[in-house]
């Protein structure tokens, strides 16, 4: 079980072994494509010259970090807004697990703990933190009691609704349509 997006082998590689990049690539992953997002901290390793450190993220001068986020290419389409929850998400980290992302899943009892535990860092909405839950679940050996529940729909296996169920170009585009299905179920809804 590895992640295997269709971005920079290197950048692949980081968020296996980095649990920072990967939580930084969850709260980048909105209003961006899923290859940017979960690129993206592999960029910012690159701007800073280091491996990300939640500790030094949190202690980051803001605007500072919004210039390496701002930077040609931008990590995100919302520099500021995206650096500043990154800068939350890295103090959050700090206070609750001494700056070690791993230790958010480390331990947990079972699936409904790891989704409080996910769903308690800012940016995090239920959709989120399910989308997280399933994806440590099904790429990264995750698998407390009763996880699949806790992720939802998103924890179905065989399913192809988020980021934890791509392995290939394949199973990437049909994320994708499942994507666009609920966007368009949504617009229908409302008109």
């Amino acid at each position: 079980m590895t992640l295997s997006l269709p971005i920079d082998p290197e950048a692949n590689e980081l968020l296996q072994r980095n649990a920072l990049a990967l939580v930084i690539a969850l709260v980048l992953d909105q209003q961006v494509p899923m290859e940017k997002a979960f690129s993206s901290p592999y960029v910012l390793t690159q701007r800073l010259g280091r491996d990300l450190d939640a500790a030094e993220l949190a202690g980051y001068e803001p605007q500072a970090l919004v210039a390496l986020f701002a930077t040609p290419p931008a990590l995100h389409r919302f520099p500021k807004a995206m650096a500043a929850r990154v800068q939350e998400v890295c103090q959050a980290l700090v206070e609750r697990y001494d700056g070690d992302a791993a230790l958010l899943w480390a331990d947990v009892a079972d699936g409904p703990e790891l989704l409080r535990r996910v769903a308690g860092l800012p940016g995090f909405g239920k959709q989120k933190a399910q989308i997280f839950v399933a994806l440590l679940g099904k790429r990264f050996g995750v698998t407390p009691q009763d996880w699949r529940e806790a992720a939802g729909g998103y924890g179905d296996p065989g399913a192809y609704r988020s980021v934890a169920d791509v392995t290939d170009a394949d199973s990437l585009r049909r994320v994708r349509e499942y994507k666009q299905q609920m966007k368009a179920a949504a617009k229908a809804a409302q008109g």
